[in-house]
């Protein structure tokens, strides 16, 4: 006897279902591999991040993944460590300034005071001739002005150092170089300063703040009359850039790079604190602008210059 077996095709429905499994199991399978690299790159982003945290490093986050998301936190990172990297610059460089800025202080401080006890010595000792005395009560003033200019310089310095909003407006550039300007005059006639002055007539709209860019600008022309030579060019182009120039035969390029350190002065201006460009440059950069000099054939330029944001002013 011969038995006849008939295989019957499988239903539509297990073939189905046959399929979506085996497409199930492809899924995971990606989804572990996915997960898998996604994991290996969470390592090499902290571990390259810890290392370059406890190491001085210009070598930034490398991962091998190609995943869009990985790669956007590793650059978002990057980014981080470079503004982390020049904070901390910044405060290794002002840690040594401000160390050496404690011994030129002390010295600067101990100097008029110095002066002051030794006059008053030689006061005390005088048999009431009153002219020496009057010449030595003069002495001492002029040393306790001295005194008084310094500490006063500091003691603005740290307000400014300290403070961090400002309160900007729309400003008119023209306007308050002007006033600035007139309000120096006096001073600038005192030191036989007749200023060329060339402002442009198209109106120069910033939004600043009116106190801070005031006190640019009166430091600015506080340095040029304690180091010009009788001589100031002061202009406002159209593109809102203001250069003040005066000759100065007393400086060199090596001097000028250093004018915006806190507490550097050159030979020719020791009455001065070596904070007014310093402050100047902070506010400056505060507010978003750019200050800068040039020494071209024994010329001074300080230049400074506020971009144009005319979408937020407008």
């Amino acid at each position: 006897m011969v038995l006849a077996v008939t295989l019957k095709p499988a239903a539509p429905g297990a073939i189905w279902l046959w399929g979506l499994a085996g497409a199930a199991v492809v899924v995971i399978l990606i989804l572990l591999i996915k997960i898998r690299l996604l994991q290996k790159a969470a390592e090499e982003i902290q571990q390259a991040f810890t290392e370059r945290l406890d190491i001085e490093t210009n070598t930034l986050i490398d991962i091998s993944t190609g995943d869009r998301h990985m790669r956007n936190l590793a650059a978002a990172l990057n980014r981080e460590l470079v503004r982390l990297r020049a904070q901390r610059r910044r405060f290794l460089q002002g840690d040594q300034e401000l160390k050496s800025a404690v011994t030129n202080i002390s010295h600067d401080l101990r100097t008029p005071l110095t002066a002051i006890c030794g006059y008053l010595d030689l006061l005390e000792a005088e048999q009431k001739g009153a002219l020496a005395s009057a010449r030595y009560i003069a002495i001492i003033r002029n040393r306790t002005e001295t005194l008084k200019d310094l500490t006063e310089e500091l003691f603005r310095y740290s307000v400014i150092a300290s403070q961090e909003e400002e309160h900007p407006t729309l400003v008119t550039l023209n306007e308050a170089l002007e006033e600035s300007i007139a309000a120096y005059y006096t001073a600038l006639t005192e030191h036989c300063i007749s200023p060329e002055v060339q402002i442009t007539e198209k109106k120069i709209l910033r939004r600043l703040d009116p106190s801070a860019l005031s006190r640019i600008f009166s430091n600015l022309l506080s340095n040029a009359i304690k180091y010009s030579r009788g001589d100031l060019d002061i202009r406002l182009s159209d593109n809102g850039e203001i250069v003040f120039s005066n000759a100065a035969p007393a400086l060199d390029e090596v001097q000028t790079g250093k004018l915006f350190d806190r507490f550097y002065t050159v030979d020719s201006g020791r009455k001065s604190t070596g904070l007014g460009l310093s402050i100047a440059r902070a506010l400056t950069e505060r507010m978003g602008g750019m200050i800068w000099a040039d020494y071209e054939n024994a010329v001074l330029h300080v230049h400074v210059l506020f971009p144009d944001h005319s979408s937020e002013i407008f």
